[in-house]
C-alpha cells in the first residue's frame, strides 16, 4: 500500500516570468518554502529565454542564455534540490511560428538532464501553453497578472489570448494572486486565489542603515519601475515638489526607460539606486521616511496584488499610495492615499511630518510560509486531478 509520503509530488518544472536573481518576488520565495517543507523535492525553475537578436535592436551586447546550472546555495535547500535554466531564443515568433514549441523542446531535454520523469508544471509565464499541450504533465497556472489588460500591440494580444484561453480550459488547476484575478478568471472554472505575502520577523528584525541611502528624510519606492504600473512623471513631479525637505529613492530594477526618462528623473532629483538583493530589501524599507507607491491606476493595475503591500505594512512605516489595487481600502492608518493631483503635496507633508513606527498594529499579514503551504496543496491536487481518467 503507497503511504500518503509517497504520494507526494517530488518533482516540479517551473516557468517564471522571472529569472532566479537578487531581486526575490512571488516564485522565489513560494518555490523556496516548498523546497524547504520537502527534503525531496526537485525542482527545475525555467527562466525567461535570452533573446539575442532583440538585444542587438535595443542597441545592448547580445548574449546566449545561461543554459541548465545548481542554484546558489540556499539556507535550507540541499544542493541538489533547485536547478535553473535559461534556453535561448534564436528568431522571433513572426520569422519562426514553432518557436514556442522548440522552447518547450528544451525545457523537457533539461528536466530529462536532472532525472525529473513526470513532474508537475507550473506555468507562471502564459507562452508555456504550448509545453502544456506537448506534455502529459500534471499542470498548475499561477496567474500574478492580468496581461490581457495591458498595453499590448494587437498580434501580441491576440497570441496572449490564445495562450491564456488554453491554459485557463487545460491546466489541472489555476491559482490567482488577488481578488481581482479570481473574479475575472474564475468566470468558467474553479481558481484558488492564494496572495503574497512575507517573511514578517526577517522585515522586522531592525537593520543598520543603508550607506548608499541618502542623509536626511526620504520617500522610497520599491519595486520595478516599469511604464505598465510606475507613473513616471507622477514621481518626476514628487521629486521636484520635494526636492528642499528630502529625498525621492527609487530601489528596484529599471526596464525599458529611454535614455531620456531616464535622464528626467534623475533631473528632477530622483536617486535610482537600481536592484539590490532581496535580503538587503527590509534595511531600506525600515529607513525611509515615507514609503510611495505612485503607481498608475487601470484595468492591469487593478489586477495586481503588489508585495510591497505586505512588505510596507511589515516595517510599519508610513505609505503614499495613489489609489491603486490593495491600497485604496486599506483600513491600516498608517496608508494614505492621494489623487496624481494631490500626491505630490502629499509627499512632502509626510516628509515634514514627526516619524513614526508602529509594527504591531497589524500581526495578520500573510507569511510565505503559509502561502507555500497553500500552494503546496494546490500543487498535490494538480497531480491528483491529472492521475483521473479523462
Amino acid at each position: 500500500m503507497t503511504s500518503a509520503a509517497d504520494r507526494t509530488v517530488h518533482e516540479l518544472v517551473v516557468i517564471s516570468l522571472e529569472s532566479w536573481d537578487i531581486v526575490w518576488r512571488r516564485n522565489q520565495y513560494l518555490v523556496t518554502e516548498l523546497l524547504r517543507g520537502d527534503p525531496r523535492l526537485r525542482v527545475l525553475f525555467v527562466e525567461p529565454a535570452a533573446d539575442p537578436l532583440h538585444e542587438v535592436r535595443r542597441g545592448f551586447r547580445p548574449r546566449p542564455g545561461k543554459g541548465l546550472r545548481r542554484a546558489d546555495p540556499l539556507e535550507g535547500v540541499g544542493p541538489d534540490q533547485l536547478w535553473l535554466y535559461q534556453p535561448t531564443k534564436i528568431l522571433p515568433r513572426r520569422i519562426d511560428p514553432r518557436v514556442d514549441s522548440r522552447l518547450a523542446g528544451l525545457v523537457r531535454r533539461a528536466a530529462r538532464k536532472v532525472g525529473l520523469g513526470h513532474p508537475v508544471l507550473w506555468v507562471n509565464d502564459p507562452a508555456a501553453a504550448t509545453l502544456v499541450q506537448e506534455t502529459d504533465w500534471p499542470s498548475l497556472y499561477d496567474v500574478t497578472d492580468d496581461w490581457l489588460a495591458a498595453d499590448r500591440a494587437p498580434e501580441i494580444r491576440r497570441r496572449l489570448l490564445a495562450d491564456e484561453t488554453l491554459l485557463l480550459t487545460a491546466c489541472d488547476e489555476v491559482t490567482v494572486c488577488s481578488p481581482h484575478l479570481a473574479a475575472t478568471k474564475g468566470t468558467e472554472r474553479d481558481v484558488t486565489l492564494i496572495t503574497n505575502g512575507v517573511d514578517v520577523e526577517r522585515y522586522r528584525r531592525p537593520q543598520r542603515r543603508p550607506q548608499d541611502l541618502p542623509q536626511g528624510p526620504v520617500a522610497l519606492y520599491l519595486g520595478t519601475v516599469h511604464r505598465d504600473r510606475f507613473d513616471l512623471d507622477l514621481v518626476r513631479r514628487t521629486a521636484l515638489a520635494t526636492r528642499s525637505a528630502g529625498s525621492v529613492v527609487v530601489v528596484g530594477p529599471v526596464l525599458d526607460l529611454t535614455g531620456q526618462e531616464y535622464e528626467a528623473l534623475a533631473a528632477a532629483g530622483v536617486r535610482i539606486l537600481g536592484a539590490r538583493p532581496w535580503t538587503d530589501v527590509p534595511a531600506y524599507l525600515q529607513h525611509a521616511t515615507v514609503l510611495l507607491v505612485p503607481h498608475i491606476v487601470d484595468d492591469f493595475t487593478d489586477s495586481l496584488d503588489p508585495l510591497k503591500l505586505y512588505e510596507y505594512r511589515a516595517v510599519g512605516r508610513p505609505v503614499l499610495a495613489t489609489p491603486v489595487a490593495g491600497f485604496r481600502d486599506a483600513l491600516d492608518p498608517r496608508v494614505t492615499v492621494a489623487e496624481p493631483e494631490a500626491y505630490p503635496g502629499a509627499v512632502l507633508a509626510a516628509l515634514t511630518a514627526t516619524a513614526t513606527t508602529d509594527v504591531h498594529q497589524d500581526d495578520d499579514i500573510p507569511t510565505w510560509e503559509a502561502q507555500g503551504q497553500a500552494m503546496r496543496a494546490v500543487i498535490e491536487r494538480a497531480r491528483r486531478l491529472s492521475a483521473r481518467p479523462r
